[in-house]
């Protein structure tokens, strides 16, 4: 039959009609990608034309292979046959829109066949993703979509089985081949008039042209801004936050020589232009509202929110923003300050997206205006951020008692040493964390390390003023820390503190401490036991489960360490490692108050308490508190302990029960293996059970 593109239909030819209709919705599509891109290109610069090859890579693996998509199994799943299918499917439009002659002319003959396997493959990917995305949609509504509209999903699906579908019909009329086109050839067999074909052939061409209208004014726009979304992903570490300014190094401007009117993110365009091709790279898929703590506690963030309303704002105030001028709504307006102030920074959302959006930036470089602008921030900080300012700390005890904690424990104070144990403001004034603080460095000083504390004149990292948003006082404190570090020659140092660990460790160098080794408590003790230094646990009395702090699981890369430490654990809690849940503490949420019917630290104790597990072994200070005050608030009585206090109990009670008499500093040598060997240095083979 002929081509129905070369039909007339009442005097006009098809192509006229062709013409007209794929005319129309390419340019509304056009108009509108360009416009998006306009708006993009009103952020502030970013330097993320680095690295080429291994965002390259990123690309092959994170947008072609759809590594992140494939972690939930299903929605992934689906997702992937059908964007696999339209990638193979796509040359096909310029078969449909030149009656056959980019098949019969201009590709060769040699690769017609494969090429037509290839575009009937991915129609068919298509069609069962399509259609198996339909039905759990419909039927089997997943608890995220039940009460919200699901229109606008619907109506992309069926337009996706309406090409499909009549793919197969206008593919029968073309001479299949039963073994490269075996659907198609089967619809042949069947046999279809000519006149469905023709028919067919339009409401496919029809629901292309609809596809490219729908694509720009929903959330199908990811089609077009998820592959520079993944090329322009962040290389740097997870939850690294930027200085005020830096110099032409790429080191942070210092306080002296900072010079900058404004602070953080007010206005649309001081947001960086990848933060802002975030807004139309969402999928809406919702992952990470459903790892958000915040809103599984019923508070007012929804880091999904927040992506569309950056869009929302974008489109609404379009005119203007595309004129260069700045709307009177800010921001910190649009987002809602109860949703900025509610994130613990854990950055589940960001480890969650598919898309690597970013969404923790956005909320911090909002905290930093409110915090260092326009002083619109919760007055619940205003006494941490005090204490840090006047005494380094943001419990408010002075300088001078931060190393009372070791008074008796004969280790050097503010001296040169091979590591330094960075206390931390939890281990060095709070009376639980201390116990932490002595367990952890007679651990070392057992395994014969030399090691030291700063005393007095070590000072916060600084991690809660930064997160806040207070990046002035943050500095300031980096740069103090820094110059001990430089006067004492640090080099290596630990930290229990899976907080400190981060700012010290991936923040610090920024402000000149670019070649400190820093590593968590869990991490040394670990390489210890390895060395045989340190026993291996080999065997609980009590069952434990392991609580992962988001600052050593997730953002640190760090999970088997700690279970190490400790022997391993019993009892899993169901989200664990990587995809831990949040304590609630971060973000500067240590320091503020939360409604009580909205506490993230109750989540979690109810998810520990369920594992039936005898003891919590924490390795974070922050965690420690609020999951022993979540577990106190639901009436369950598991023990709370760092996993440095359970090696440490472990190895004096075998130590009495050996017979041996126990030091606070370090153990007598009394194991056969330790005679003679004072410093205590242990076979490598050596555990207790």
């Amino acid at each position: 039959m002929e081509h129905p593109l070369l039909i007339d239909y009442s005097g006009i030819p098809g192509w006229v009609l062709l013409l007209a209709l794929g005319g129309i919705s390419i340019a509304f599509f056009v108009y509108q990608v360009q416009k998006a891109i306009r708006l993009v290109l009103r952020g502030s610069s970013d330097p993320r034309t680095d690295a080429w090859f291994s965002r390259v890579v990123e690309v092959v693996t994170g947008w072609l292979g759809q590594k992140r998509v494939l972690e939930d199994k299903v929605a992934g799943g689906l997702h992937v046959l059908m964007f696999w299918g339209f990638l193979m499917l796509s040359s096909d439009m310029f078969d449909l829109a030149t009656a056959n002659w980019f098949s019969g002319s201009f590709l060769p003959k040699i690769l017609v066949g494969p090429w037509n396997g290839m575009v009937e493959l991915g129609y068919t990917s298509a069609l069962i993703g399509c259609v198996a995305a339909l039905t759990r949609r419909v039927v089997f509504t997943p608890e995220k979509l039940k009460g919200k509209s699901q229109l606008e999903g619907n109506a992309i699906l069926v337009l996706i089985f309406t090409i499909t579908t009549t793919s197969f019909v206008v593919e029968s009329a073309e001479g299949p081949s039963k073994f490269w086109e075996p659907l198609g050839f089967l619809v042949a067999q069947i046999g279809v008039s000519n006149s469905f074909v023709i028919i067919s052939y339009w409401m496919h061409m029809a629901a292309i042209c609809c596809f490219l209208i729908l694509i720009p004014l929903s959330k199908h726009m990811h089609l077009v801004m998820a592959l520079p979304n993944v090329l322009f992903f962040d290389r740097t570490p997870m939850a690294k936050m930027r200085p005020m300014a830096i110099d032409e190094s790429g080191m942070a401007v210092s306080l002296e020589e900072l010079d900058i009117d404004t602070f953080g993110v007010s206005t649309f365009d001081q947001y960086t232009w990848r933060q802002l091709i975030d807004g139309w790279a969402c999928t809406s898929c919702a992952r990470c509202q459903d790892v958000c703590p915040a809103y599984e506690s019923g508070k007012a963030l929804n880091p999904m929110q927040i992506v569309h309303d950056v869009r929302s704002y974008a489109n609404e105030h379009a005119p203007i923003l595309l004129s260069g001028e700045t709307p009177d709504e800010t921001m910190m307006e649009r987002l809602s300050a109860d949703a900025v102030w509610a994130c613990t920074t854990c950055h589940a959302c960001v480890d969650a997206c598919p898309l690597y959006i970013e969404h923790v930036p956005k909320l911090t470089d909002l905290r930093r205006n409110a915090m260092m602008e326009t002083m619109e921030y919760p007055e619940q900080l205003n006494v941490a951020m005090g204490n840090l300012e006047s005494g380094s700390n943001p419990y408010g005890f002075g300088a001078h008692e931060r190393g009372d904690w070791a008074s008796d424990l004969d280790v050097k104070i503010g001296e040169p040493a091979e590591y330094i144990y960075f206390v931390g403001c939890a281990a060095s004034f709070d009376e639980r964390n201390q116990k932490v603080a002595r367990a952890t460095i007679s651990l070392l000083k057992e395994a014969g390390l030399d090691v030291g504390i700063l005393g007095m004149q070590e000072g916060c990292s600084g991690d809660p003023a930064r997160r806040a948003g207070n990046e002035y006082l943050f500095q300031m404190l980096a740069e103090a820390n820094v110059s001990t570090f430089q006067e004492l020659g640090v080099k290596r140092i630990v930290a229990s503190c899976p907080h400190c660990f981060h700012t010290l460790g991936k923040e610090y160098p920024d402000y000149g401490a670019d070649k400190l080794e820093v590593l968590h408590h869990s991490q040394i003790l670990a390489k210890l036991q390895d060395e045989g230094r340190l026993p291996r646990i080999i065997d609980h009395e009590d069952s434990v489960t392991f609580h992962d702090p988001c600052y050593l699981g997730r953002i640190g890369g760090e999970v088997e360490a700690p279970r190490a430490v400790i022997g391993g654990v019993d009892i899993e809690v169901e989200r664990h490692g990587t995809d831990s849940f949040c304590c609630g503490a971060g973000g500067a949420q240590m320091w503020m108050e939360e409604d009580a019917d909205k506490r993230v630290n109750v989540i979690r104790a109810k998810e520990l308490a369920e594992t039936g597990a005898d003891t919590v072994a924490i390795g974070c200070p922050f965690c420690s508190v609020m999951v022993k005050d979540g577990l106190d608030s639901i009436g369950c009585e598991m023990d709370v302990k760092d996993l440095a206090e359970i090696l440490w109990e472990k190895m004096v009670k075998t130590e009495k029960e050996g017979g041996g008499v126990k030091t606070e500093s370090r153990l007598v040598a009394s194991y056969p293996h330790m005679q003679g060997n004072r410093r205590g240095t242990l076979n490598r083979n050596r555990v207790l059970d």
